[in-house]
Protein backbone atom coordinates (compact mmCIF):
# COMPACT_ATOMS: atom_id res chain seq x y z
CA UNK A 1 0.00 0.00 0.00
CA UNK A 2 1.85 2.92 -1.47
CA UNK A 3 -0.42 5.81 -0.42
CA UNK A 4 -3.26 6.44 2.26
CA UNK A 5 -6.68 5.32 1.67
CA UNK A 6 -8.68 8.55 1.13
CA UNK A 7 -12.32 9.33 1.44
CA UNK A 8 -14.92 11.70 0.66
CA UNK A 9 -17.70 12.51 2.80
CA UNK A 10 -20.31 14.93 0.77
CA UNK A 11 -20.63 18.31 1.79
CA UNK A 12 -24.71 18.65 2.31
CA UNK A 13 -26.99 19.21 4.88
CA UNK A 14 -28.19 15.29 5.35
CA UNK A 15 -30.06 14.29 8.99
CA UNK A 16 -27.49 13.11 11.51
CA UNK A 17 -28.72 9.90 10.80
CA UNK A 18 -27.72 9.51 7.44
CA UNK A 19 -23.77 8.48 7.13
CA UNK A 20 -22.52 8.80 3.27
CA UNK A 21 -18.69 8.59 1.18
CA UNK A 22 -16.82 7.94 -1.82
CA UNK A 23 -13.93 6.35 -2.03
CA UNK A 24 -11.03 7.16 -4.11
CA UNK A 25 -8.28 4.98 -5.85
CA UNK A 26 -5.62 5.60 -3.49
CA UNK A 27 -4.86 3.44 -1.02
CA UNK A 28 -5.43 -0.46 -1.16
CA UNK A 29 -3.33 -3.05 -2.45
CA UNK A 30 -4.06 -4.05 -6.37
CA UNK A 31 -1.45 -3.83 -9.10
CA UNK A 32 -0.65 -3.14 -12.50
CA UNK A 33 -3.85 -1.48 -13.93
CA UNK A 34 -5.98 -1.58 -11.19
CA UNK A 35 -3.91 0.13 -8.83
CA UNK A 36 -4.63 1.45 -5.68
CA UNK A 37 -8.23 0.63 -4.18
CA UNK A 38 -10.05 -1.51 -6.76
CA UNK A 39 -13.05 -2.33 -5.02
CA UNK A 40 -14.95 -4.05 -8.87
CA UNK A 41 -14.88 -7.43 -9.05
CA UNK A 42 -15.97 -7.43 -12.63
CA UNK A 43 -12.73 -5.89 -14.19
CA UNK A 44 -10.18 -8.95 -14.06
CA UNK A 45 -8.18 -7.82 -10.76
CA UNK A 46 -6.92 -10.53 -8.54
CA UNK A 47 -9.94 -11.47 -6.43
CA UNK A 48 -8.15 -11.38 -3.60
CA UNK A 49 -7.07 -8.10 -3.67
CA UNK A 50 -9.99 -6.46 -4.31
CA UNK A 51 -11.24 -8.41 -1.57
CA UNK A 52 -8.71 -7.08 0.86
CA UNK A 53 -9.42 -3.30 -0.73
CA UNK A 54 -13.34 -4.03 -0.02
CA UNK A 55 -12.10 -4.85 3.76
CA UNK A 56 -9.82 -1.50 4.05
CA UNK A 57 -12.84 0.16 2.84
CA UNK A 58 -15.21 -0.99 5.11
CA UNK A 59 -12.46 -0.30 8.34
CA UNK A 60 -11.84 2.95 6.91
CA UNK A 61 -15.62 4.17 6.68
CA UNK A 62 -16.43 2.42 9.76
CA UNK A 63 -18.99 0.78 7.57
CA UNK A 64 -21.62 -1.29 9.69
CA UNK A 65 -22.09 -3.81 7.37
CA UNK A 66 -21.12 -5.35 3.83
CA UNK A 67 -22.32 -3.22 1.47
CA UNK A 68 -25.16 -4.64 -1.14
CA UNK A 69 -23.34 -4.79 -4.24
CA UNK A 70 -25.12 -4.89 -7.10
CA UNK A 71 -24.51 -6.36 -10.82
CA UNK A 72 -24.66 -2.98 -12.40
CA UNK A 73 -26.28 -2.82 -15.87
CA UNK A 74 -26.85 0.41 -17.13
CA UNK A 75 -30.51 0.51 -16.83
CA UNK A 76 -33.44 1.13 -14.54
CA UNK A 77 -33.77 -1.17 -12.03
CA UNK A 78 -33.84 -0.60 -8.18
CA UNK A 79 -33.34 -3.08 -5.57
CA UNK A 80 -35.37 -2.93 -2.44
CA UNK A 81 -32.47 -3.85 0.97
CA UNK A 82 -33.08 -7.47 1.60
CA UNK A 83 -30.72 -9.32 3.93
CA UNK A 84 -31.67 -12.47 1.56
CA UNK A 85 -30.57 -10.96 -1.92
CA UNK A 86 -27.27 -11.00 -3.11
CA UNK A 87 -26.04 -9.06 -6.27
CA UNK A 88 -29.14 -8.34 -8.17
CA UNK A 89 -29.42 -7.20 -11.26
CA UNK A 90 -29.69 -3.51 -10.42
CA UNK A 91 -28.49 0.00 -10.78
CA UNK A 92 -30.00 1.38 -8.02
CA UNK A 93 -30.57 0.23 -4.30
CA UNK A 94 -32.73 1.48 -1.45
CA UNK A 95 -33.00 0.85 2.12
CA UNK A 96 -35.08 1.76 5.24
CA UNK A 97 -32.80 -0.34 7.57
CA UNK A 98 -30.65 0.51 9.98
CA UNK A 99 -26.81 -0.13 9.10
CA UNK A 100 -27.30 -1.80 5.64
CA UNK A 101 -25.09 0.03 3.20
CA UNK A 102 -26.16 0.91 -0.24
CA UNK A 103 -23.25 0.99 -3.30
CA UNK A 104 -22.64 2.03 -6.64
CA UNK A 105 -19.47 0.93 -8.70
CA UNK A 106 -17.87 3.66 -10.98
CA UNK A 107 -15.14 4.88 -13.19
CA UNK A 108 -16.57 7.59 -14.97
CA UNK A 109 -20.62 7.55 -14.60
CA UNK A 110 -22.04 9.52 -12.14
CA UNK A 111 -23.14 8.02 -8.85
CA UNK A 112 -26.07 10.20 -6.95
CA UNK A 113 -26.74 9.54 -2.95
CA UNK A 114 -30.34 10.03 -1.91
CA UNK A 115 -31.61 10.46 1.42
CA UNK A 116 -35.28 12.46 2.96
CA UNK A 117 -34.90 14.92 5.13
CA UNK A 118 -36.39 12.90 7.71
CA UNK A 119 -33.33 10.16 8.24
CA UNK A 120 -34.99 7.47 7.66
CA UNK A 121 -34.24 6.19 3.82
CA UNK A 122 -31.48 6.55 2.02
CA UNK A 123 -30.58 5.06 -1.87
CA UNK A 124 -27.50 5.26 -3.53
CA UNK A 125 -27.83 5.41 -7.89
CA UNK A 126 -25.60 4.02 -10.54
CA UNK A 127 -26.05 6.82 -13.47
CA UNK A 128 -24.24 6.60 -16.68
CA UNK A 129 -26.38 7.92 -19.88
CA UNK A 130 -27.58 5.23 -20.52
CA UNK A 131 -29.29 4.76 -16.91
CA UNK A 132 -30.10 8.16 -17.33
CA UNK A 133 -31.82 8.02 -20.26
CA UNK A 134 -33.71 5.12 -19.18
CA UNK A 135 -35.08 7.19 -16.11
CA UNK A 136 -33.36 5.37 -13.14
CA UNK A 137 -33.73 8.20 -11.38
CA UNK A 138 -37.15 8.36 -11.30
CA UNK A 139 -37.54 5.03 -10.74
CA UNK A 140 -35.69 5.32 -7.57
CA UNK A 141 -37.27 8.56 -6.57
CA UNK A 142 -40.77 6.75 -6.46
CA UNK A 143 -39.27 5.20 -3.48
CA UNK A 144 -39.74 8.94 -1.69
CA UNK A 145 -43.12 9.56 -2.88
CA UNK A 146 -44.06 12.15 -0.59
CA UNK A 147 -40.87 13.01 1.41
CA UNK A 148 -38.46 15.60 0.91
CA UNK A 149 -35.26 14.54 -0.77
CA UNK A 150 -31.41 15.65 -0.96
CA UNK A 151 -29.10 14.35 -3.62
CA UNK A 152 -25.17 14.44 -3.51
CA UNK A 153 -23.85 14.04 -6.90
CA UNK A 154 -20.37 11.94 -6.42
CA UNK A 155 -17.10 12.22 -8.79
CA UNK A 156 -17.72 11.35 -12.50
CA UNK A 157 -16.20 12.59 -15.96
CA UNK A 158 -16.73 16.36 -16.28
CA UNK A 159 -18.11 17.22 -19.65
CA UNK A 160 -15.12 19.23 -20.98
CA UNK A 161 -13.68 15.81 -20.63
CA UNK A 162 -16.53 13.74 -22.22
CA UNK A 163 -16.99 14.01 -25.59
CA UNK A 164 -20.42 12.30 -27.14
CA UNK A 165 -21.94 11.60 -30.70
CA UNK A 166 -25.48 12.57 -32.63
CA UNK A 167 -26.67 9.33 -31.34
CA UNK A 168 -26.22 9.81 -27.95
CA UNK A 169 -27.50 13.26 -27.84
CA UNK A 170 -30.33 12.38 -29.78
CA UNK A 171 -31.57 9.85 -27.14
CA UNK A 172 -32.30 12.92 -24.64
CA UNK A 173 -33.01 15.46 -27.08
CA UNK A 174 -35.04 14.33 -30.49
CA UNK A 175 -36.08 11.13 -29.64
CA UNK A 176 -36.17 10.02 -25.76
CA UNK A 177 -39.75 7.55 -25.48
CA UNK A 178 -39.77 7.78 -22.15
CA UNK A 179 -43.02 8.78 -20.61
CA UNK A 180 -41.66 10.62 -17.60
CA UNK A 181 -39.23 12.10 -19.51
CA UNK A 182 -40.48 13.47 -22.74
CA UNK A 183 -41.21 17.32 -21.96
CA UNK A 184 -37.75 17.47 -19.97
CA UNK A 185 -35.59 19.92 -21.82
CA UNK A 186 -32.45 18.39 -21.47
CA UNK A 187 -30.73 20.71 -24.08
CA UNK A 188 -28.41 22.14 -21.74
CA UNK A 189 -26.60 19.55 -20.72
CA UNK A 190 -24.95 19.43 -24.31
CA UNK A 191 -22.41 21.92 -25.57
CA UNK A 192 -21.44 21.81 -29.31
CA UNK A 193 -17.82 20.35 -30.33
CA UNK A 194 -16.56 19.04 -33.24
CA UNK A 195 -18.86 18.62 -36.05
CA UNK A 196 -21.35 15.20 -35.12
CA UNK A 197 -20.10 15.91 -30.98
CA UNK A 198 -20.76 17.27 -28.36
CA UNK A 199 -19.83 17.85 -24.86
CA UNK A 200 -22.35 16.36 -22.53
CA UNK A 201 -22.46 17.08 -18.67
CA UNK A 202 -23.78 13.74 -16.57
CA UNK A 203 -24.02 16.65 -13.82
CA UNK A 204 -26.55 18.71 -15.83
CA UNK A 205 -28.58 15.59 -16.83
CA UNK A 206 -28.83 15.15 -12.90
CA UNK A 207 -29.80 17.96 -11.78
CA UNK A 208 -32.05 18.66 -14.48
CA UNK A 209 -33.96 15.23 -13.80
CA UNK A 210 -34.22 15.68 -9.94
CA UNK A 211 -35.05 19.72 -10.06
CA UNK A 212 -37.93 17.79 -12.83
CA UNK A 213 -38.67 15.50 -9.65
CA UNK A 214 -38.94 17.97 -7.08
CA UNK A 215 -35.42 17.19 -5.39
CA UNK A 216 -34.41 20.98 -4.28
CA UNK A 217 -31.68 20.12 -2.51
CA UNK A 218 -28.77 19.13 -4.78
CA UNK A 219 -25.12 18.90 -3.69
CA UNK A 220 -21.83 18.03 -4.69
CA UNK A 221 -20.76 17.95 -8.80
CA UNK A 222 -17.62 19.63 -8.36
CA UNK A 223 -15.15 16.85 -9.56
CA UNK A 224 -13.78 15.05 -12.81
CA UNK A 225 -12.67 11.82 -12.80
CA UNK A 226 -11.06 11.60 -16.27
CA UNK A 227 -8.62 14.62 -15.13
CA UNK A 228 -8.39 13.99 -11.29
CA UNK A 229 -5.88 11.24 -11.03
CA UNK A 230 -7.25 10.10 -7.45
CA UNK A 231 -9.83 8.35 -9.57
CA UNK A 232 -10.39 5.36 -11.99
CA UNK A 233 -11.73 6.42 -15.07
CA UNK A 234 -12.45 3.92 -18.41
CA UNK A 235 -12.53 6.34 -20.70
CA UNK A 236 -8.89 7.86 -19.27
CA UNK A 237 -7.82 4.65 -19.22
CA UNK A 238 -9.36 1.44 -20.67
CA UNK A 239 -8.54 -1.32 -18.36
CA UNK A 240 -8.80 -0.32 -15.00
CA UNK A 241 -10.40 -0.24 -11.52
CA UNK A 242 -13.88 1.05 -10.06
CA UNK A 243 -14.48 3.77 -6.85
CA UNK A 244 -17.70 3.12 -4.64
CA UNK A 245 -19.84 5.74 -3.44
CA UNK A 246 -22.25 4.29 -0.63
CA UNK A 247 -24.90 5.66 1.71
CA UNK A 248 -26.30 4.11 5.38
CA UNK A 249 -28.62 4.88 8.13
CA UNK A 250 -27.65 4.66 11.62
CA UNK A 251 -29.09 2.65 13.98
CA UNK A 252 -31.17 5.20 16.39
CA UNK A 253 -29.61 6.21 19.45
CA UNK A 254 -31.60 4.89 22.45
Amino acid sequence: MSEALELIVPDWPAPATVRACSSTRLGGVSRQAWQGLNLGLHVDDDADAVEQNRYLLKSAAKLPAEPLWLNQVHAAAVAEFSPEISLPDADASITVLPEQVCAVLTADCLPVLLCNTLGTKVAAVHAGWRGLKSGVLQQTLKYFAGDDVLAWLGPAISAASYEVDDFVRDQFVVSCKSVEQKNINFSPAFEASRLGHWYFSLYKTARIILANNGVAGIYGGEFCTFKDSRFYSYRRDGMTGRQASLIWLEKPSM
